[in-house]
């Protein structure tokens, strides 16, 4: 695995964004009927998401979220070096959206800005990223923005992913500043490519009339090879594979315990498997944050808005020592040890439906 140690980084805050909707999983009983939609809700601990509506992309709640921290903060837009968007679901295949940000933002044209492509460990990887940019790279300030609408790959039809996608993006902002080094353990394993994946959705296997069209599948599910398939049994199998090492060491090469760790946040990926990791590691509960019931997963978000929703009065009050890790698509894990707070940590916003980007049209042909 790959371990970095930073220094000289701060957070500075971080800001949560969903949109206004609320779906509940009953609302599914209609498709898959009660008894199953109830089965499903009680392993994976979904209970209700938040969805975009037809037209809000990633950037529209990135933006949110990226509004509300600036307020909170008062920084001069300004003093933002470089806005990194982390995403699997952006506006376009080109140009890149974390450029359409920077300038929806306000920030500067000397501002650097770039997407990364990665899912359930991009949070982890975003921060490494950016908190390099800082330390080694001389930039002031990074605007990370993490965030996907999963809801809008998965088709309504397959059971595996319908009920456990929700919608979401956030905001975290780094500084210069003193304290703990962070560090990182990284891992990848292109392996598993497979099991976690929309085929087509790019170059490989290009969009026609037949890859949009959804045929039976496993189980009964109906899907198209435009929308996410999901092993769920081999997903589990690589989490308890690779995520107790990866824990492991990462509490070895940053010299802490757990006992003197104060909150482990998890991706959230479902309630069944995160509570065999907690067992599994021998963590408290009360030390493992959970927000499935009220967010479902959502992918990269998914660690800051724990964060957001969970730990928000306690980031925002007192000094804590967290562990944070991501796993999944790709297959792609990471970790990292730190410590942060006081810092800003608004509540999460709810973003309405006007608030899509208006004006922009497609370019004359």
């Amino acid at each position: 695995m790959a371990v970095s140690k930073v220094s000289g980084v701060r957070l500075a805050g971080i800001a949560s964004a969903v949109p206004d909707h609320k779906h509940h999983f009953s609302e599914l009983a209609g498709t898959f009927g009660s008894e199953e939609v109830k089965k499903i809700s009680d392993s994976t601990g979904v209970v209700e998401r938040y969805l975009v509506p037809p037209g809000m992309c990633t950037s529209d709640l990135a933006y949110a979220a990226a509004e509300k921290l600036l307020a909170e903060l008062g920084w001069e837009r300004s003093t933002v070096d470089a806005v990194i968007l982390v995403s699997q679901t952006l506006d376009y295949v080109l140009p890149a959206t974390a450029c359409t940000l920077q300038h929806r933002l306000g920030l500067s044209k000397g501002c650097a800005a770039f997407d990364v492509g990665l899912g359930c460990s991009g949070y982890v990887y975003g921060l490494w990223l950016a908190s390099t940019l800082v330390a080694g790279g001389g930039l002031r300030r990074v605007l990370l923005l993490a965030g996907d609408c999963s809801s809008t790959t998965a088709s309504p039809e397959d059971r595996s992913v319908a009920m456990l996608f929700g919608d979401a993006a956030t905001a975290t902002a780094l500084e210069r500043g003193d304290g703990p080094p962070m560090t990182f353990v990284l891992g990848t394993d292109g392996g598993g490519r497979d099991h976690l994946i929309i085929p087509a959705s790019a170059c490989r296997v290009p969009r026609t009339a037949e890859t949009a069209t959804r045929t039976a599948r496993e189980g009964g599910n109906l899907r198209s090879d435009q929308e996410l398939y999901m092993n769920g049994a081999e997903i589990f199998t690589f989490t308890l594979r690779e995520v107790p090492p990866l824990m492991k060491a990462v509490l070895a090469e940053s010299g802490t315990t757990v006992e003197s760790t104060d909150a482990f946040v998890f991706h959230q990926a479902n309630k069944f498997m995160l509570d065999h990791l907690a067992k599994r590691m021998k963590l408290p509960v009360e030390k493992v944050p959970v927000v499935l019931a009220r967010y479902g997963n959502t992918s990269s978000a998914s660690i800051p808005l724990a964060m957001t929703d969970a730990l928000g009065p306690r980031l925002s009050a007192q000094r804590q020592r967290l562990l944070l890790a991501g796993f999944g698509v790709g297959y792609s894990w990471g970790a990292v040890a730190l410590e942060c707070g006081p810092m800003a940590m608004p509540e999460v916003v709810r973003v309405p439906d006007e608030a899509i980007l208006e004006g922009w049209e497609a370019p004359a042909s």
